[in-house]
């Protein structure tokens, strides 16, 4: 069997061998999100190894999707510019890299930084497994970055009471993205987060209800719901007749068509970013805020109210305070008023 048999993985994770004269790595689930049509050259063109370290970290190391996705962009768009300078993946240096980057003038330093991180993880996993004998990419530095505040559009709480005024109340699709908008404002939580929502996570502890996210890396925390947005919730449930529902049921539903019915589906990420958008429409509000203009709101009007940072970097579910500091709009104001000043 030649280097050029390629690890299939099948829909149930099993890995086989698979004989072509063709490189291709296929993927027998169309969902999944490492369907690709073919392996790099160079990886194929390399020691035997090198096909079994790419499913290996692509398939199996990494496993959120999200990172996977932008890892394997990343990887994939080096080695295919690494092949038009017309060198094999055991001559790749760090000069080579550090060029790659020079030449990356449309793309902004947070995208190279992330890529420099992809390109790092996977040739250290080609060391390991001795196919490269040392990493090209260990020692290139990447350009100095420094964020003091994000760039996600903040929506005002008059605006965030202006949109839930103006969802109605006369449909099971409308009482659902009333209560998927506010979980947003009063739990700070990701759209991600909210999707992944389950009728098990709505939680009474006998003196109050709770929510139970599932945040990024595998972190699970409980946010206590307050009054106003535990009516919503519970009209949403009522009019979803949730009675027979397994617990494991997604708190959250799609709707077939423009019926107006729900269905038993769960809501995507990109399916509640895009309700949002439609609603912020309706409502005449500005089309540039989304779900994470939410967080940003919440986390200001908090530290405002000199809520400590701790509690705060706790409901967002951060892992650093300085990312917590980042949503803080304050900041804003202040240098506002400044050149408000100028006298000229």
């Amino acid at each position: 069997m030649s280097y050029k048999d390629v690890a299939h993985v099948d829909r149930f994770g099993y890995g086989r061998l698979m004989e072509s004269d063709s490189t291709a790595l296929t993927i027998s689930d169309p969902e999944s999100s490492l369907a690709v049509s073919s392996l790099p050259r160079l990886i194929v063109e390399a020691h035997p190894t090198a096909s079994f370290v790419w499913d290996e970290f692509f398939s199996g190391m990494i496993r959120n999707p999200h990172t996977r996705d932008a890892y394997q962009r990343a990887v994939r768009r080096f080695l295919i510019w690494a092949e038009q300078q017309d060198v094999a993946l055991l001559r790749i240096t760090p000069g080579m890299i550090g060029r790659y980057f020079d030449v990356q003038a449309s793309r902004s330093v947070p995208t190279k930084k992330l890529e420099l991180a992809a390109l790092r993880a996977f040739f250290d996993v080609l060391v390991n497994r001795h196919v490269l004998p040392l990493n090209p990419a260990a020692t290139v530095r990447g350009e100095r970055y420094q964020a003091v505040e994000g760039k996600t559009p903040e929506i005002t709480p008059e605006q965030a009471r202006t949109l839930l005024r103006s969802i109605p109340t006369d449909r099971s699709v409308a009482l659902r993205d009333r209560a998927i908008i506010a979980t947003l404002i009063y739990t700070a939580a990701r759209a991600g987060a909210v999707a992944k929502l389950k009728r098990e996570d709505f939680i009474w502890d006998g003196a109050q209800y709770s929510l139970r996210f599932t945040e990024k890396g595998g972190k699970s925390r409980s946010i206590p719901v307050r009054h106003d947005l535990q009516l919503i919730l519970l009209e949403y449930l009522y009019v979803l007749n949730t009675e027979q529902d397994s617990p494991h049921a997604p708190l959250f539903r799609t709707a077939a068509g423009r019926t107006g019915q729900l269905t038993p589906h769960p809501l995507r990420n990109i399916d509640i970013c895009r309700m949002v958008k439609r609603r912020l429409r309706n409502a005449g509000l500005p089309s540039h805020l989304s779900p994470h203009s939410f967080r940003v709101a919440t986390v200001t009007d908090l530290l405002t109210q000199g809520v400590s940072l701790e509690d705060v970097q706790y409901l967002a579910g951060h892992s650093d305070p300085r990312t917590t500091r980042l949503y803080d709009r304050r900041q804003k104001s202040v240098t506002r008023n400044t050149v408000e000043r100028i006298s000229i």
